[in-house]
């Protein structure tokens, strides 16, 4: 079965890509450690018994998502991982229907929005015209956190500085979907279900952001929902 036994540490499964990753991987676990919870790895070729006994769903950052995924024009000039792409569908498919929590980073609130029916913008260069995106782990993007939304009770604020390291963004939001944060292009910055207990997903990479509070407290609500949740 999906979940586990209360009274512990939650155990998180965090997505990744098979063979590398793993910086982003460390700093994950560290900050599911920080939360109080444990973190499992994830990758491809899915094997189903790696999801057994998690109280929670985090898909992590990587490389762009399939463009047939969504209906979006194929490029020859990006690195993608169709396998990680399959892992990570299935596993929102047996998650979703539970209440475990799920947080999706970067990609990860990408690949939610996709298996919501939802699409992606290619390029974001490209569709906001954008002259200057940097990529940079540093919080230097401030970014408008949308009133009424579980991640503005989690943050506790209306503002917050993130970093920037990708290429996609949403848009046009799945069913069911709706819009956490912007940035002052206009670009999605955040995600959520309507409803849910938790089901978050972010443009940023709060893992790389550990020594800042609000990240803090976004990884922080994740554990609990999962204890919550295992419970």
């Amino acid at each position: 079965m999906i979940g586990g036994r209360p009274n512990r540490r939650p155990l998180i499964g965090v997505t990744g890509p098979a063979g590398r990753g793993f910086a982003l991987w460390g700093f994950a676990a560290l900050s599911l450690l920080l939360a109080g919870a444990r973190a499992r790895r994830i990758t491809p070729p899915l094997e189903r018994a790696r999801l057994d006994g998690l109280d929670g769903l985090l898909i992590g950052g990587g490389d762009d998502i399939g463009a047939t995924l969504y209906g979006g024009e194929v490029r020859p000039d990006v690195r993608l991982d169709p396998e990680r792409d399959a892992l990570e569908l299935q596993a929102l498919e047996l998650f979703w229907g539970t209440r475990r929590p799920i947080l999706g980073i970067c990609r990860g609130a990408q690949m939610i929005n996709v298996f919501r029916g939802g699409t992606l913008h290619r390029n974001v260069r490209e569709h906001y015209e954008i002259r200057r995106h940097p990529r940079t782990p540093l919080p230097l993007k401030r970014i408008r956190i949308e009133a009424h939304t579980r991640l503005g009770d989690v943050l506790r604020l209306d503002h917050v500085r993130v970093n920037s390291l990708h290429d996609q963004a949403v848009d046009v939001l799945g069913e069911g979907l709706l819009v956490a944060a912007r940035d002052r292009h206009g670009m999605v910055q955040a995600i959520e279900h309507e409803g849910a207990p938790f089901r978050v997903g972010v443009q940023w990479h709060p893992e790389l952001l550990f020594y800042k509070l609000p990240h803090r407290r976004l990884f922080r609500a994740f554990a609990e929902a999962a204890q919550e949740a295992a419970a």
